[in-house]
């Protein structure tokens, strides 16, 4: 079968390949073309090189005239004296050998001996190409490699392959000593993309350029654009370099009330750091506000003011399709603390012992911290917080500052091992609101995935000036100017806390202030009073003799802490209790702060007291049943029996 019938039984896509891929053609010149056209040309090129390849003319010594090539008729001659000192003859450059000196001559039964060969050397006169005549001595060997491809098989698609084999041979005699050639044998695709008995050559010729045969001949077109130098020394391939990988950021969600929300980065409030994310993630996964987002950034435009978030890869840790079916934080039902906090950490630490006794804090507890100003409320905090951390990693822990000192601020990061988010009094009310209605949100969010959340907010009673500055007045005035509806939200933070029935919990504690000489701060205490379930009173008397920690015993104390404490615990509480109701506040706290020092833990004070047996019926005829499935206390570990 001839060429021309080879060329006629492939499509057109396969013959702009072989014309782009042998640099015959540029490809948006070979698309231009009909398929009639593109085989009569393929064709032509075959038939001139397969006669280039057999004319006798080549393997004559040269003349001086030289001889030109049939396809550069219309370019000059060359230097005759130059041709004369050199065995084979020199061709001109052809506008596709500047592109890449990637022009070879098409086959189509695969059996062409062809062989092209570029030389290269320092001095321009050397750019050019020589073509070696068949019978030529150089040429024996490597017509004999072209032979070995004849049984090739061509590819699907009709397409060759060029083998490009790198020899640096021994240059000829009339040569210049530093001239190289570089061998280029025209051999069909195997199926693995390579040559036939070419792919260790492809890999050692481009080592380190990443070659890939199948590759699109576009991309070395325009690499031959962009280097002019390309005829010259060869082609040149640009490598893209990946693209670093956005961004992942993390932040706590805020939805907007138009459906689109806002990443919150900073100490939960508004920055210009913040990642906008569509409404579409919103409605799609079910988010609500509070929730932990974690995903990839895109760059932000120039008419973007927030860049948005390229996608949501996790939500509170999770696959963001498990948020789309969890309960709502309101649809939980709420029980009595019936696992305890366990806060004892060392024998010297009184505080947090003085409070696993008198008024221990169970998982759920509505806690207040009663405290005239200079009593130790904070230092209090940092010890229960402490002690929260190392016995109960597992919890969630957030110390809410709202309202107070920087430096106090500064001292609780360094001092707790937990999330401290603050609002100092240099801030506006706003600011003092948005945080706390943020922290609720998400404490709600990682209850309803069955955590237990530890919040100790300092303090509830400038949390109550904030809303009283910030809400819209209601008409009416309590006394000392509070307005009613500023109560609202500090109703709402404070009662989330909760027991969950199935699994979860929302502990808040947090202190209020008295004895500050303000009848609003009074009105506050006096709202908030009834509502918790634990309170703790701090005394000034106590502060002022420098009794630390200034805990009222008597005034002290937890709701329904039979569920929290063992037996044995409640009944040497009891007897303490009793006995030491008639004495001083003040000689009450010192004797049970040197009765603890002399133990070295409360399991051996509790077994120190002597319960006698009439006190012990009073106590368990006051105490009454107990309610069913709580005769065993789980008390983190120790139940105290």
């Amino acid at each position: 079968m001839n060429s021309y019938e080879n060329f006629s039984e492939k499509k057109k896509k396969d013959l702009v390949a072989i014309a782009v891929h042998f640099g015959l053609l540029t490809e948006s010149k070979a698309n231009g073309m009909s398929k009639q056209n593109l085989i009569d040309y393929l064709s032509e090129q075959e038939r001139v090189s397969r006669n280039e390849a057999v004319s006798p003319v080549f393997s004559a010594p040269q003349t001086d005239g030289g001889e030109a090539d049939p396809r550069s008729e219309n370019k000059p001659e060359e230097n005759p004296s130059e041709e004369a000192e050199s065995e084979t003859e020199k061709i001109p450059d052809s506008p596709a050998q500047r592109r890449g000196n990637r022009r070879t001559q098409a086959s189509g039964n695969g059996r062409s001996g062809i062989r092209k060969k570029t030389s290269t050397s320092d001095s321009p006169e050397n750019n050019g190409e020589s073509i070696e005549p068949m019978g030529s001595e150089n040429t024996t060997e490597n017509t004999e490699q072209a032979d070995k491809t004849e049984g090739s098989v061509a590819t699907e698609s009709g397409t060759e392959a060029i083998s490009v084999v790198s020899e640096v041979q021994s240059p000829p005699q009339k040569r210049s000593s530093r001239s190289k050639k570089r061998s280029i044998i025209i051999t069909p695709k195997s199926d693995n993309g390579y040559p036939e008995e070419s792919e260790d050559e492809y890999r050692d010729e481009y080592p380190a350029d990443g070659f890939d045969p199948g590759a699109d001949s576009e991309s070395e077109e325009n690499s031959d654009s962009e280097n002019p130098e390309s005829g010259k020394q060869g082609s040149v391939r640009t490598l893209r370099h990946k693209e670093p990988e956005n961004e992942i950021i993390t932040g706590i969600l805020e939805v907007m009330p138009e459906g689109f929300g806002f990443i919150r980065r900073e100490n939960y409030l508004p920055s210009s750091g913040d990642i906008f994310i569509h409404g579409n993630y919103i409605r799609r996964f079910g988010l609500r506000t509070g929730d932990k987002i974690s995903g990839p950034v895109r760059p932000k435009k120039d008419s973007d003011k927030y860049a948005p978030i390229q996608y949501v890869k996790e939500v509170n840790d999770l696959p963001p399709e498990k948020m789309q079916r969890r309960a709502h934080f309101d649809r939980l039902t709420p029980i009595h603390p019936d696992e305890r906090f366990v806060l004892e950490t060392a024998k010297t630490e009184l505080s947090t012992r003085i409070i696993d006794l008198i008024a221990p804090i169970g998982k759920g507890q509505r806690g207040m911290i009663v405290s005239p100003p200079k009593a130790g409320k904070t230092i209090l905090l940092q010890k229960i917080a402490n002690a929260i951390s190392l016995n109960n990693p597992d919890a969630k822990l957030i110390v809410l500052l709202i309202d107070e000192r920087p430096e106090e601020v500064t001292e609780m990061q360094r001092s707790i091992n937990g999330e401290v988010v603050y609002s100092t009094f240099d801030k506006k009310p706003e600011n003092h609101t948005k945080i706390v209605e943020l922290v609720l949100e998400r404490a709600m969010r990682l209850v309803e995935l069955e955590q237990d959340v530890v919040i100790l907010l300092d303090s509830i009673t400038r949390l109550s000036r904030a809303y009283n500055l910030t809400i819209n007045p209601t008409g009416r005035t309590l006394s000392g100017g509070l307005d009613p509806g500023a109560l609202y939200g500090p109703k709402r933070f404070f009662g989330a806390a909760r027991n969950i029935e199935n699994g979860g919990s929302l502990t808040i504690i947090a202190t209020s202030l008295i004895d500050t000489g303000s009848r609003m701060d009074e009105v506050i205490f006096e709202e908030f009073k009834g509502t918790g379930n634990m309170e703790v009173y701090l005394d000034r008397k106590l502060s002022e003799k420098r009794i630390f920690p200034a805990i009222d015993i008597n005034k002290s104390g937890t709701r329904r802490e039979e569920l929290l404490l063992g037996p044995t615990e409640l009944d040497a509480v009891w007897t303490i209790r009793k006995a030491f109701s008639q004495l001083d506040t003040s000689a009450v706290t010192e004797m049970i702060i040197s009765l603890l020092l002399k133990t070295q833990s409360n399991q051996q004070f509790i077994q120190s007291v002597n319960v006698s047996f009439s006190d012990k019926a009073v106590f368990e005829a006051m105490r009454g049943t107990r309610p069913a499935g709580t005769s065993t206390v789980s008390n983190g570990g120790s139940n105290g029996k």
